[in-house]
């Protein structure tokens, strides 16, 4: 069986986060998807709009979701190493570096890291968008 990992913040989930999750879920047979702590995603864009246990709920319930769990608070990588995916996917959008994820090879296992293409370009494409809307900006 061939498993795909798959992170993102999903704060507001818009066709963006659907299509890269249906896009992540062709490249295996399981899909597990990584939530981000709120703790992180405050450090990294100043906000959190949905508490994680509320965003994690959701994530499980999409169609081409096998599996999500939450962030590690100490560790970022733990999730991945406990996880051993054979393929990590990465959105357009994440400023994750590939290299960065080539430290994990020295642990038994080397993923294969695919960085998703862009889909959804119209509309309410991004959290950043929605919440300027909702605001009125």
């Amino acid at each position: 069986m061939r498993v795909v990992v798959a992170t993102g913040v999903f704060d507001i989930i818009h066709p963006g986060h659907v299509l890269y999750l249906e896009e992540a879920r062709k490249l295996g047979d399981k899909l597990v998807v990584i939530v981000a702590r709120d703790e992180h995603v405050r450090m990294r864009k100043g906000r959190q709009p949905i508490p994680e246990e509320q965003r994690l709920l959701v994530v499980k319930s999409l169609k081409p979701v096998d599996d999500a769990v939450l962030g590690d608070l100490d560790d970022l990588m733990k999730p991945i190493v406990d996880i051993k995916p054979d393929v990590i996917a990465l959105g357009y959008d994440q400023d994750i570096d590939e290299k960065e994820l080539e430290k994990i090879s020295g642990l038994g296992f080397k993923p294969k890291v695919v960085r998703v293409r862009k889909h959804w370009t119209g509309g309410l494409n991004s959290t950043r968008k929605i919440l300027k809307m909702i605001r009125g900006e």
